[in-house]
């Protein structure tokens, strides 16, 4: 079910009165990321959003900016366990040792992935081959084969916090797959799935 605001356009419940979350439903939220940068930055956002909600990790995205050198994967790769005792002093961020070192282990692992194509060729591989057209929110899948097998591949290359919950989340956020409902004003809007 999705909910008309305001302004005459219709969002899923999640998305209809925070304004931070409508902001990023309208603009961010199923567009394509196809940069490394970006896409290293969703996947560790996603990784700390485990067990949270998303608004509290957009409330703290500058910071998590900010304490990841803009999740540039060369930068945050030659961070230290000083980093991290550092970094788990930060306020600004989720304060979790293990998602902090995740945040890391991603970067190598993302340096390590050039090798075979890059981060974004790799993700972007899985993408399946149609997409769900919930009408309502309870028809929105949390998971599928293509992020299961996301999931296994990532872990193999070394990569930590990426599991097939996570990743079906991520495939949403990036595009990957559009699971905004078929009343939403959003759905089509990536260009990758027709409407």
């Amino acid at each position: 079910m999705t909910v008309v605001g305001t302004d005459g356009l219709a969002r899923p419940t999640w998305a209809s009165v925070d304004p931070l979350l409508m902001d990023y439903y309208d603009t961010e939220w199923g567009m394509p990321i196809r940069d490394e940068r970006g896409l290293y930055e969703r996947i560790c956002l996603e990784g700390f959003q485990a067990g949270l909600s998303w608004a509290t990790i957009l409330r703290k995205r500058p910071a998590f900016r900010a304490a990841f050198a803009d999740f540039d994967p060369d930068v945050v790769a030659t961070y230290t366990d000083d980093d991290v005792e550092r970094l788990l002093g930060d306020a600004g961020i989720v304060r979790h040792r293990g998602k902090i070192r995740a945040t890391i282990t991603n970067a190598r692992a993302t340096v390590t992935l050039r090798e075979e194509g890059g981060l974004v060729d790799f993700v972007w591989g899985f993408q399946p081959a149609d997409t769900p057209r919930p009408a309502d929110h309870s028809e929105v899948p949390t998971v599928s084969d293509e992020s299961k097998a996301l999931s296994k591949a990532l872990r193999r290359r070394g990569f930590a916090f990426v599991g097939p919950t996570t990743m079906y989340a991520l495939m949403e956020a990036v595009g990957i797959i559009d699971t905004h409902l078929v009343g939403s004003h959003r759905r089509g809007s990536s260009g990758v799935w027709q409407a």
